[in-house]
């Protein structure tokens, strides 16, 4: 992100971000307790704080003082790695954080795979003293250039409630946080700040479409022509002003995540321009053809865009550092030779079109032997050639620098791969994938890469087989594959057999993966000591054996009947996936006694839990005891499960077992109580009738889910006491439950949602929600003919709710005055009830925030429905009611912040802007999209 600002204002901006950074809690909290308990970091911000304050005087000074400029384009470097080292710090917390979040959430048990945060810490800290030392020699020279100290008065300015305030004409730098809808009263304060220098968006917590005003672009961004920082990521913004050519002072430009389908030539003329973020852009086809005219162009970020080829002469672009994208062109574009003048390329490139080079001896125009600052590599042709030879010449021309990393190849139509790939010279490489490249018959000597950890090998219908080429020379004194941690084989349609040397080359695999390999009949590597994840899908004709590890943590088996299922050699798997076996198997699942996740598909044969459990004596009750998530999905010789043998369970889910009929207490057995359940779900189990007597005693059950249990009669006794912290009670197609439990639901219910069950909803009038004080959410759905004409009922929903949802109610003829009593009400949707033609005219209630009104044929009219006394009301949306002739004649109220209008044409030419009849009563709105089409100010 900020390794791309530079230059004068833009640096300070850079570094006011970076200061942010490392005042932030998480990186307080990371460092908390930790080797050096974040005093060099300290020490680094100091250092930066220091340097900040003579920016100001560095940048007025540097117009006529050729030392200033140097020392500010050196400081801008080492800017760019303590942003660099700020990264890799930021990255490890957040790793630890998901970590730790992963490992402590009751939903997902992975093992851990062992890091080194010793190392990491003896890493950064060196890196530290070595950035805190650069610093102290800037310092230094600062004293010796003779800056000094300028104290800011009203320099910088950040927008943080959204709300326009009046600021000084000095303001150099702005700041603010993006909204979902930015117009032009939002940003109109800025327009007479003439020497503005950053226009910079942070912290956006939005999520969703966000859109700008074409006004603040036209009238105000355009018109600020000292700018040297211009910041627009995730805007719904699909073109720029021809007027952006006025900014010529830009140094800095990120359009990343727009919907920019191409560029102004004005753009061309921007010529301090040196960054140019364009990630994302994945409507962007084309470039300006005289954006080579940027010549102090040093990034430019074209990932994820849709470029068909590049212009012509890149090659003039000879300070750029980061390329992410080059499109060979076919005829009018760049050639691949264009590349061999881009000496100062570092980071990631991405060379797609491969299949417009002509020759080997192009190829190797592009120099890419000499880039020795690439890191990651991506070479993909487009289309098959038709001339593996020329193909293979190419890719053999392509070798890179020693120094690569990363290294990826895609559609490559050679029938062999170069003898550069896989030689031990590339000793830095740590990852390598080979996509599609179909022609092929052979794999290269991987083995021989000494540091490669992550290998992936996908789509090579050309390997049939694998053999002593896939490891390297075998008199070699290292082991193939010293280093490999992951390695993947996804959908290889022709391999069959996979020599297996088993002398050691995996000893530091972690992950194993082989995926839709159909042919397969090899074997499984065995001597893998370190391997904690396995998993195999698809591949009916393997047969083997599961290697004898221990150290396996988390298994997953789908379609691969052929494979023995010998759990002793993998006694300690946490995690276990297991799909497509036709066989009996429950039983031997009582030695793993350490599993925690369990997920059975599709095995037909399943021993019934019940069956298995009830032939143990009761010291053996303890085989499920680390259990904490089960789910069973088409298991048809399910009948029962007993619930006592799993007192760690949290999560449980049963699934289309068509024959599961009860959960029960096996006699002899103690029950546990479920002291950890927190959600039930059963769904599409048609024979279900019943529960345990008595009652689920699961005081931690928060989400219970009942759907298509076509028998099921009653939910379980005594909710309300045996199920004290259930949140959330969803009921769907069930249509032979009646009534709720004798004694209510449970106190702390929050949420009810009811969809297609007939006999409940006709009973609704004896449901006591009024006694629930925490519901909050309210769902009906369903086709109930003649059940439900008018809703709700007196004292049917108590005056806590705050979201209702009513939906395909074919018979729903009008919504009474028990609506408007609904006096904590918030958000309100009202779907595809085709016999309602008019809201309530007693109004809806005025603490409404969110209105959504969808399907509806015959409504006509919203007038008297009071909407314009809605002073909470923010978000409404009107969808599919083709019979809605106008908004109400009242209008609308001033607090309405979006409104969406799709799918209605009648009501579409009321609301055009400027001309419509109805336009005067949406004009205020900030965010008003009609079919699609964004109005904003």
């Amino acid at each position: 992100m900020a390794e791309a600002l530079v230059g004068g204002a833009v640096l300070s901006a850079t570094l006011q971000v970076l200061l942010d950074r490392l005042a932030s809690r998480e990186f307080i909290n990371f460092f908390r307790g930790r080797k050096h308990d974040g005093r060099l970091l300290k020490k680094m911000k100091l250092k930066l704080i220091g340097l900040n304050k003579v920016l100001n005087d560095a940048e007025n000074k540097q117009i006529t003082d050729q030392a200033v400029k140097d020392w500010l384009d050196e400081l801008k470097d080492a800017v760019y790695h303590a942003d660099d080292l700020v990264d890799e710090i930021a990255t490890e917390a957040l790793r630890c954080k998901a970590e730790a979040e992963y490992q402590s959430s009751p939903n997902q048990v992975q093992a851990p795979i062992s890091t080194s945060t010793d190392s990491f810490d003896s890493e950064i800290e060196s890196k530290l003293v070595e950035m805190i030392d650069i610093l102290e020699d800037f310092k230094k020279e600062k004293d010796e250039l003779g800056l000094r100290e300028v104290v800011e008065q009203n320099w910088s300015h950040r927008l943080k409630d959204g709300k326009p305030h009046s600021i000084s004409e000095k303001v150099r730098h702005f700041s603010y946080v993006q909204g979902q809808f930015d117009g032009f009263e939002k940003f109109k304060v800025i327009k007479d700040a003439k020497y503005l220098r950053t226009f910079l968006q942070i912290d956006s917590r939005t999520y969703g479409q966000r859109r700008l005003s074409k006004r603040v672009l036209d009238e105000i961004l355009t018109s600020l022509t000292h700018l040297r920082l211009l910041s627009l990521p995730r805007y719904q913004i699909g073109e720029l002003p021809h007027s952006i050519g006025n900014l010529i002072h830009l140094r800095f430009l990120d359009l990343s995540n727009t919907l920019v389908n191409h560029l102004p030539e004005s753009v061309c003329t921007l010529c301090n321009l040196e960054t140019l973020l364009l990630y994302n852009c994945h409507l962007l086809t084309t470039l300006p053809a005289e954006i080579v005219k940027l010549i102090k162009l040093r990034v430019l970020d074209l990932s994820g865009t849709n470029l068909k080829e590049m212009p012509m002469q890149m090659s003039r672009l000879k300070d750029l550092q980061q390329l992410t994208a080059f499109v060979v062109g076919k005829c009018s574009g760049s050639g691949i030779n264009e590349l061999k003048e881009l000496h100062r390329l570092h980071g990631t490139i991405s060379i797609s079109g491969l299949e417009n080079v002509t020759s080997g001896s192009s190829a190797l125009e592009a120099k890419m032997r000499e880039k020795k600052h690439i890191e990651k590599l991506a070479l993909e042709w487009g289309s098959t050639t038709g001339d593996s030879q020329n193909e293979t010449d190419v890719l053999e021309k392509l070798d890179p620098h020693t120094n690569l990393k990363h290294l990826e190849i895609k559609n490559y139509g050679g029938t062999r791969f170069p003898p550069w790939l896989g030689d031990q010279s590339f000793c830095y490489m740590v990852s390598l994938r080979l996509e599609n490249c179909n022609n092929c018959f052979s794999l290269p000597p991987l083995g021989q890469l000494c540091a490669l950890k992550e290998l992936t090998i996908s789509r090579m219908s050309g390997i049939r087989n694998m053999g002593q080429e896939f490891y390297g020379e075998s008199g070699s004194l290292r082991k193939p594959f010293e280093s490999l941690e992951t390695l993947s084989f996804e959908e290889m349609s022709e391999w069959v057999d996979w020599c297996i040397l088993d002398a050691g080359e995996f000893s530091r695999l972690q992950k194993l993966e082989i995926i839709k390999c159909p042919k397969l009949i090899g074997d499984l590597p065995k001597k893998v000591p370190s391997l904690v994840r396995l998993e195999i899908k698809a591949c009916p004709e393997l047969v083997a054996s599961l290697p004898r590890t221990t150290s396996i943590r988390k298994l997953v088996l789908k379609e691969c009947q052929g494979i023995q299922l010998e759990w002793l050699g993998v006694s300690l798997v946490e995690t276990l996936q297991i799909s497509g076996f036709a066989n009996e198997f429950a039983s031997e699942l009582l030695t793993l006694t350490n599993l925690k996740e369990l997920k059975v598909e599709r095995c037909p044969r399943l021993l019934s839990f019940s069956e298995l459990v009830l032939q143990l004596p009761k010291e053996m009750s303890n085989c499920y005891a680390s259990l904490e998530r089960l789910t069973l999905d088409g298991c048809e010789s399910l009948i029962s499960l007993p619930l006592g043998f799993f007192p760690k369970l949290r999560y449980l889910r049963i699934e289309q077992c068509i024959n599961f009929e009860t959960l029960l207490t096996p006699d002899g057995i103690e029950l546990q109580n479920l002291q950890l359940l927190e959600s039930l779900s059963i769904i599409f189990c048609n024979n279900m009738v019943s529960f345990p007597r008595g009652g689920l005693p699961a005081p931690k059950l928060s989400s219970l889910w009942f759907q298509s249990c076509k028998k099921l009669e009653a939910l379980p006794e005594q909710m309300h006491t045996l199920l004290p912290s259930l949140q959330q009670l969803s009921l769907s197609d069930c249509p032979e439950i009646d009534s709720f439990p004798e004694g209510g639901l449970p106190s702390k219910l929050g949420a009810l949602h009811i969809w297609n069950c007939k006999k409940l909803v006709g009973g609704r009038r004896v449901w006591g929600l009024q006694t629930l004080p925490s519901l909050t959410s309210f769902l009906l759905e369903g086709e109930y003919e003649d059940v439900v004409e008018s809703f709700p009922e007196e004292g049917l929903l108590p005056s806590t709710l705050e979201s209702l949802r009513i939906q395909n109610l074919l018979n729903l003829k009008s919504l009474n005055d028990r609506v408007f009593q609904l006096g904590s009400l918030r958000n309100m949707h009202i779907s595809n009830c085709p016999q309602l033609k008019s809201l309530p005219e007693e109004g809806l209630p005025s603490t409404l925030v969110s209105l959504h009104i969808q399907r509806m044929p015959n409504l006509k009219s919203l007038n008297k429905s009071g909407l314009h006394l809605l002073g909470s009301l923010k978000y409404m949306q009107i969808r599919h009611c083709p019979q809605l002739q106008s908004l109400p004649e009242e209008g609308l109220p001033a607090s309405l912040f979006e409104l969406q209008i799709q799918g209605c044409p009648l009501l579409k030419p009321r609301c055009l802007r400027e001309e419509g009849a109805d336009w005067h009563k949406i004009a205020h709105v900030p965010g008003i999209s009609i079919d699609g089409e964004t109005i904003l100010d």
